[in-house]
């Protein structure tokens, strides 16, 4: 079987595709950095309830009340994303969501529950006693689930020739388990965002302590422990991440391809920088050092899409029929919502309601 007669035909786009590589860059950045924080802040939150210590309810329920706002900023910032890989990759990625469509589509049930049962967790902290660590627990197991799910289309959207299951399996069951990326992928997910959730609980606190807060120098440490820790496994992952890929996608890292060889560089360099930052407790340097990671691991992922689909297709070939005024909107309506967001937030804050 011919594996390109798999693959449909692309659509045109109304603009050059660089402008949307651009913003899928950015706004998966923006995505996947909240994404993070949630789950990890989820988890943190998690194990600080189970252990049921008057220090550990106290942080458990700082990061709870904030929950359920990292939620919503989470599920809306990855709206954007998703249509801009759906714009340059749609042939791609629509067809493996078919494949998995009855995963794909309980993801909006199952978000549903989580954003329900974080609310709980928030508003009836302390009423709840003990049960509380149920509802949090049910938030972590179904953001981990869905992020399984997401892990799952993203590779099986780069391997056409795993769509042949199909013919054996139509109701929309198949994933992408015997692909050697797939694990190392998500682990890799999951401990950048415990670790970037305990970054998040140091740099809260070490914002207060600036502001005068005293008490909260111990959940500053506390913070950097959760972020060093999972950051160290983080990296031995990401190796173990690069050696599954293909060799021929490897390669480019290693000086085939200059591009890719410079960004796989400074997230290395980068990477260590900011284990180092973080055991001197630098946490405002060691934050701004993992956005700049962070940033070089999109641009390494692009390139690692980018590789896999090339013997069959390459967004340049995409075709361009000029209607500017839909993007000139986009950009318009995206400055206002920020704007938007800005001001509730300020609200919010206003009203006592601490974010």
């Amino acid at each position: 079987m011919n594996i390109e007669n798999l693959i449909p035909s692309p659509d045109s786009i109304p603009v050059p595709w660089g402008w949307f590589w651009l913003f899928l860059m950015i706004t998966f950045f923006l995505h996947l950095l909240l994404l993070n924080v949630t789950i990890g802040t989820g988890i943190i939150s998690l194990v600080k309830s189970i252990r049921g210590k008057e220090n550990d309810l106290k942080t458990a329920k700082d990061l709870g009340v904030k929950l359920p706002y990292a939620i919503a900023f989470t599920i809306t910032t990855g709206v954007a994303p998703l249509l801009f890989i759906q714009v340059l990759y749609g042939h791609f990625i629509y067809t493996s969501s078919v494949l998995m469509a009855s995963y794909w589509l309980s993801i909006i049930a199952l978000l549903l529950m989580a954003y329900y049962s974080a609310y709980i967790y928030d508003f009836k902290f302390d009423a709840l006693g003990s049960s509380r660590s149920i509802f949090i627990a049910v938030s972590v197991i179904i953001f981990l689930i869905v992020a399984f799910f997401f892990s799952n289309n993203m590779t099986l959207m780069l391997m056409p020739e795993a769509w042949k299951a199909y013919f054996s399996n139509s109701r929309g069951t198949i994933l992408n388990l015997y692909e050697p990326t797939l694990y190392p992928r998500y682990l890799h997910f999951l401990f950048a965002s415990i670790a970037n959730g305990g970054l998040f609980l140091a740099l809260l606190n070490d914002f207060r302590s600036r502001k005068g807060n005293n008490d909260s120098r111990g959940n500053i440490l506390l913070g950097l422990k959760w972020f060093t820790f999972a950051f160290i496994i983080q990296i031995l992952i990401g190796f173990w991440f690069f050696l599954m890929l293909p060799k021929e996608i490897r390669i480019l890292f290693m000086g085939q391809n200059f591009y890719a060889t410079t960004v796989f560089i400074l997230g290395i360099l980068s990477a260590f920088t900011t284990l180092i930052l973080s055991l001197k407790k630098q946490v405002r340097l060691c934050t701004i050092m993992v956005l700049f990671t962070m940033t070089n691991m999109v641009l390494i992922r692009d390139v690692v899409r980018t590789a896999y689909l090339k013997p069959y297709f390459s967004v340049s070939s995409l075709k361009v029929y000029p209607q500017y005024s839909p993007m000139i909107l986009f950009i318009i309506v995206l400055t206002a919502g920020i704007g938007i967001v800005v001001y509730m937030l300020k609200l919010a804050s206003r009203a006592g309601k601490e974010v």
